[in-house]
């Protein structure tokens, strides 16, 4: 079972320069390990931030949560989101695995499956994911339970999401292998979300994909006086 910690933020400004540092904090950490990067708005002035002010690394690699099956210079490509911080760390190709939307789909994800596979087996350590959360309680590109059915024995799957769009998602037994997971979540849309996997509810597709994971944080900002959440441990 998973341990959840829970962080409330009095404001976007102190979410944005905790995450900035967090993040910069993985960056920086010694030896060959790997960052993965969520895709929506929220987390974008953290990697704003660090784009600004590089950090040193050394055997860094990056990866994603998940991408829309869109062209990767597209406005809704999570690839396209984060390329400020990509080219200011100045990371090789070989070091960036990401959904190569130029495939057809499902090529594409079993493309993405192979370079999950390989950055596993290579030894390198995912030392930190981000994730986002839904207001339907999903996380990734993981909406249901369907999703989470198909995704067993996989690292990386295709998906039809709501909206009608595809995507290629990571699956909860690629989150199995980060060490911290950190949920980042803003807005007040997601009160009902927020508590849903706040509360550890099976119900919540967020809570399924990571019960497998050593150590999950949730850290919000909300008008976040409503939401009843624990404070950090």
């Amino acid at each position: 079972m998973s341990t959840l910690l829970t962080r409330r933020f009095p404001s976007r400004a102190a979410l944005d320069a905790a995450l900035a540092q967090r993040l910069g904090q993985a960056i920086s950490a010694n030896g060959a390990s790997a960052i993965m990067l969520s895709g929506g708005t929220t987390p974008l002035p953290a990697y704003r931030a660090l784009a600004r002010n590089p950090l040193p690394h050394d055997g860094l690699h990056v990866l994603f949560s998940d991408d829309r099956y869109v062209p990767s210079e597209a406005d809704a490509s999570n690839y396209h989101q984060a390329r400020a911080l990509l080219d200011a760390l100045a990371l090789p190709a070989s070091s960036v695995a990401r959904v190569r939307t130029e495939l057809p789909l499902d090529e594409a994800a079993a493309d993405y499956e192979r370079q999950l596979a390989a950055l596993l087996n290579s030894g390198v350590r995912i030392g930190l994911g981000l994730l986002g959360l839904g207001a339907d309680g999903h996380t990734a590109s993981l909406f249901g339970a369907a999703d989470l059915e198909r995704a067993r024995g996989h690292l990386a799957i295709a998906v039809q999401r709501p909206d009608g769009m595809s995507a290629v998602s990571v699956t909860p037994e690629l989150l199995a292998h980060v060490g911290d997971l950190l949920f980042v979540v803003a807005g007040g849309d997601k009160h009902d979300a927020i508590q849903a996997f706040a509360a550890q509810d099976v119900k919540s597709t967020a809570w399924r994909a990571v019960q497998g994971c050593p150590a999950v944080q949730l850290w919000v900002h909300e008008d976040a006086s409503i939401l009843g959440l624990p404070p950090m441990r």
